[in-house]
């Protein structure tokens, strides 16, 4: 997907986001915003958002001197998400279809998001995602391809998220990889927040070796990208992973909440509408 011009206001917000979370010096704050301001004019709108998005965010970490100003929110996201967990699997286990069921809640969790998301309600969203309608809901091909795969690549998203992950991979009853950011950047899952989650238990952790908020291929470590590769079926979860991949022609699902305009009218959704679509 490539960055329209409406993604430009929103990342000059979302670097003011970052700063003000990674520090209160208003002068580091400032000069933030003009940095990026300036970075924007040169930003080739044939780049991906996350390509785009990592320029802005290593920038926030090069001025302000703190590189993973969230971690404090993602370590309580995890927690949220952690004691909702029970809930989770009792819904699962009620349902008449459970992998559709845990399809569901693993999107429910895509909400977690300190990106374009500003405030969000974990236990209202859930119940939301379980009886919305879906825009796309390419389930029929997701269980077959799940059924006849003997590993998963499963491409992660955010911390707290992760929780909701591992709902889904306990259906799938299959060996999985699960791909976590090499570094933090905004509230995307690192190794230690998949740790947290417990992904450990359900799940071999690696690293795609990008810094940046989406799994774009280029950054991506010559381990990771043999691994890709090498899929059979992947699963990808949320917006910056589908603004990185969409234009793969590879065996990939995405799983994910359209949470803006831009990406919903790329996909060809409403905002707000919860997908999975496969290419």
């Amino acid at each position: 997907m490539r960055t329209y011009l409406d993604c430009l206001p929103c990342f000059l917000s979302q670097a003011l986001r970052a700063a003000r979370k990674a520090t209160d010096d208003e002068s580091l704050i400032k000069r933030v915003l003009e940095e990026v301001g300036k970075m924007l004019g040169d930003l080739p709108l044939e780049s991906t958002p996350p390509e785009s998005g990592r320029r802005v965010y290593q920038k926030v970490g090069a001025i302000t001197g703190n590189h993973d100003p969230f971690r404090e929110l993602k370590e309580e996201s995890t927690r949220k998400a952690l004691a909702l967990y029970p809930l989770l699997k009792d819904r699962v286990q009620a349902s008449s279809d459970r992998l559709e069921a845990a399809i569901r809640i693993a999107i429910a969790g895509n909400v977690i998001d300190f990106g374009p998301n500003r405030a969000f309600d974990l236990e209202r969203e859930i119940d939301a995602t379980l009886e919305k309608e879906p825009a796309i809901w390419d389930y029929p091909a997701f269980r077959d391809a799940m059924s006849s795969a003997h590993e998963i690549l499963y491409i992660g998203d955010n911390a707290g998220e992760c929780v909701f992950d591992r709902i889904l991979i306990e259906e799938l009853n299959k060996p999985v990889l699960y791909v976590v950011r090499d570094v933090p950047v905004i509230n995307d899952a690192t190794y230690e927040d998949a740790l947290q989650a417990g992904i450990d238990q359900v799940a071999a952790i690696v690293s795609s070796g990008t810094d940046a908020p989406g799994t774009i291929l280029h950054t991506c470590s010559s381990e990771f990208r043999r691994i890709y590769e090498q899929a059979e079926c992947i699963i990808s979860k949320g917006q910056g992973n589908y603004e990185a991949l969409s234009s793969e022609r590879r065996p990939i699902f995405f799983l994910l909440k359209a949470k803006c305009r831009v990406i919903a009218n790329d996909i060809g959704v409403h905002e707000g509408d919860i997908v999975l679509k496969m290419i």
